[in-house]
């Protein structure tokens, strides 16, 4: 479904598109736009965040960023590597300063990180999922990104592998320059989240508490359900937590998940369209869960010529919703339970890394 641009009297379409998904968000904050939903979270909402804050005590709602372990959960994503740069040719760790100061006194140690943005606890940027969507009005689809930013203009990738996966990292030169970047989401990448700032009130819904640790698809008739029996209220500009257990399943598997483990507990079910009205309707900011992928991946319902992550593709390219995954919630849903709230401060940011399209994420709940 598409609909024209519903650009005011007197000013021409959006250059970037004639038409637009059916009840999307593009155009309704700017043409320019590269925030989506977050728009939504300014003053007002830091403001409630913080008078949610009664006890003072903070929650870290990370996983080790070397956690879930392996590479069950995302075949092509590995854990981080960490080792020391070179200092004066010598390696940098447990380092005497003396090598490049002679007489120095000191010992240093310095590192070097190479890292999967979306191994562990991350943000998905807008530019993490586009689709193939005629936004010209012509009858072919192109490939675009939220608010119409263009695959191949305004999102650039390499045309083949020899620069794109880890082997391709030898760019030594390169990467002093600066230069051995091969990619850019550029206006959808994760840097605009991170300038904005993600700071306000979160709304926690505890779908453990009801459904356990056992596989249940969640539409809106069991979402409403939870948010009924617990009194929970979402309002427009709330960032949402969904527990489901699954990261605390990942912890007591000591860093080796299963291979069945993306089976367990909890998923949104993204073929729900009732569902899908919901989220459009509630005006929330944002969305993150401690599970694999917020919904089930791939849709199980899916058929050919339908998308495999259609909640991905509604709120990160339809409607600009930022979307958290492998976060841990349990001591803080833990919390929230013991003492019958459901809200909280949360301070999120992704880290401010230009072009890429997920950033790892420390965030922390305060109470």
């Amino acid at each position: 479904m598409s609909q024209p641009s519903t650009a005011p009297a007197g000013r021409m379409p959006e250059s970037r598109w004639r038409t637009r998904p059916d009840r999307s968000t593009w155009g309704d904050f700017g043409p320019d736009d590269v925030l989506g939903r977050m728009n939504l979270v300014g003053p007002e909402q830091v403001r409630r965040g913080l008078a949610e804050v009664h006890d003072g005590i903070t929650f870290c709602l990370s996983l080790a960023l070397d956690q879930p372990g392996g590479t069950v959960l995302g075949p092509n994503r590995f854990p981080p590597v960490v080792r020391p740069t070179l200092r004066s040719g010598a390696v940098n760790f447990n380092c005497d300063m003396g090598v490049a100061h002679p007489g120095a006194t000191d010992v240093v140690n310095d590192d070097l990180v190479v890292l999967h943005t979306q191994y562990s606890t991350q943000w998905d940027a807008l530019g993490h999922i586009g689709a193939r969507f005629d936004a010209d009005g012509d009858g072919t689809p192109e490939t675009v990104y939220y608010n119409g930013w263009r695959a191949g203009t305004d999102v650039t990738g390499p045309v083949g592998a020899a620069r794109a996966g880890a082997a391709s990292l030898a760019d030594i030169e390169g990467i002093a320059q600066g230069t051995a970047s091969s990619s850019d989401a550029g206006p959808v990448d994760i840097s605009h989240l991170a300038g904005h700032g993600v700071q306000g009130r979160a709304v926690l819904v505890d779908l453990e508490a009801h459904y356990g640790t056992t596989r249940a698809a969640i539409g809106y008739e069991e979402l409403a359900a939870v948010l009924d029996i617990d009194r929970v209220t979402v309002e427009a500009g709330d960032i949402l937590l969904l527990h489901t257990g699954f990261t605390r399943n990942l912890i007591d598997s000591n860093g080796r998940p299963r291979p069945d483990a993306t089976g367990d507990c909890a998923v949104l079910d993204g073929s729900d369209p009732r569902l899908r009205e919901w989220i459009r309707d509630s005006g929330v900011a944002a969305i993150a869960a401690d599970n694999h992928a917020v919904e089930a991946f791939p849709d199980p319902k899916a058929e050919p010529g339908r998308p495999v992550l259609p909640l991905h593709r509604l709120c990160l390219f339809e409607l600009g919703i930022h979307l958290g995954e492998l976060w841990w919630l349990s001591d803080l849903a833990r919390h929230l339970r013991r003492t019958g709230r459901s809200r909280c401060l949360l301070t999120a940011p992704p880290l401010r890394l230009p072009r890429a399209t997920g950033s790892p994420v420390t965030p922390i709940a305060t109470v």
